[in-house]
């Protein structure tokens, strides 16, 4: 039992399991505002509920949304199935392409793949598990997903190869957790025409990319040295930090915009100003000439941020 709990700390490491609290609560904010969006389906209950008179219309809930324009908890739960298993696999792939890269790195060399704690057979057992789990999962939710499970995948599946020829590869990552809340939305039965969902993925694409390029001035010297392309690496941190400060305003902006299209009320712009604050404080914390508190910057504040975007949003709801 000791060598299995071993083994399964190493598969969470690998992962990075904690990290879903970067992507989970933007797709929770997507199923919570898509539940609103929802059109629910209408029946005609003749000498209906004692509320109603004959023929009267009667919305109806259905597998992913509550009458009352709410997830339900089935919902959410296969959500989260969806987006850890997704990520997991997501893990996987990144480092398995990146074990030789990953080997050269002082700060990275002692990972689960280059330091040979895992073998390669667990390693695709391991992965076909989490994407049996993320397809299982997306076959709970609504119809539309069951079309579009791919794209995430193949999302996934190219990051790793991007910063081999694009420095850019920070913007694809953040396409992956981007995708969230606009899955999130599909995944509770709302339509994709509506462009909330959109926009409020392109905050989450662009925070993400931020905190992204902050987090890659840590490998600035190994990146030149291998090639590997990022925009500390290509055009240097002083204007790396630069580009940061520029996305997370644009974050902020996509946030009120997302605001408008879903007619959110005041807890959610106060949840966007928190967030906004705690965006300038991870760029102030983090400078061209002193990088110790980059971890500070993508971990601490990156999570408080996740969480309270999705608190204003509850709240939004709960006040509505």
């Amino acid at each position: 039992m000791g060598r299995v709990a071993e083994k399964a700390r190493v598969f969470l490491d690998l992962v990075k399991f904690e990290h879903s609290i970067f992507a989970l609560p933007h797709a929770y904010v997507g199923a919570l505002y898509g539940a609103a969006a929802v059109t629910l389906p209408i029946v005609i209950v003749p000498g209906g509920p004692p509320t109603s008179s004959a023929g009267t219309p009667i919305e109806q809930a259905t597998a992913w949304v509550t009458v009352d324009y709410w997830p339900t908890w089935r919902a959410l739960l296969w959500i989260t199935v969806v987006m850890v298993g997704a990520r997991a696999f997501a893990f996987v792939v990144n480092r398995a392409v990146d074990a030789e890269i990953d080997a050269r790195n002082p700060r990275t060399a002692g990972r689960a793949i280059p330091a040979g704690l895992v073998k390669a057979w667990e390693l695709w057992l391991f992965s076909v598990v989490v994407l049996a789990a993320y397809l299982f999962g997306v076959w709970q939710l609504a119809p539309v997903t069951h079309w579009l499970w791919p794209i995430p995948l193949v999302v996934f599946t190219v990051y790793p190869y991007v910063k081999r020829f694009s420095p850019f590869a920070h913007y694809w990552l953040g396409l992956s957790l981007g995708l969230a809340p606009v899955g999130a939305w599909a995944a509770v039965g709302a339509t994709l025409a509506d462009p909330a969902p959109w926009v409020l993925g392109l905050g989450v694409l662009l925070w993400t990319a931020g905190f992204d390029i902050i987090y890659a001035t840590q490998d600035y010297e190994c990146d030149v040295r291998d090639g590997v392309h990022s925009v500390p690496a290509d055009f240097g941190i002083a204007a790396a930090l630069v580009q940061t400060r520029v996305v997370h305003a644009l974050t902020v902006v996509c946030l009120v915009i997302g605001g408008l299209l879903v007619s959110a009320g005041w807890a959610w712009y106060a949840g966007v100003a928190v967030a906004a604050g705690l965006l300038a404080y991870e760029n102030a914390i983090v400078k061209p000439h002193d990088l110790s508190r980059v971890n500070a910057a993508f971990f601490t504040v990156n999570g408080i941020i996740a969480i309270v975007v999705f608190a204003g949003a509850l709240a939004d709801r709960l006040l509505a």
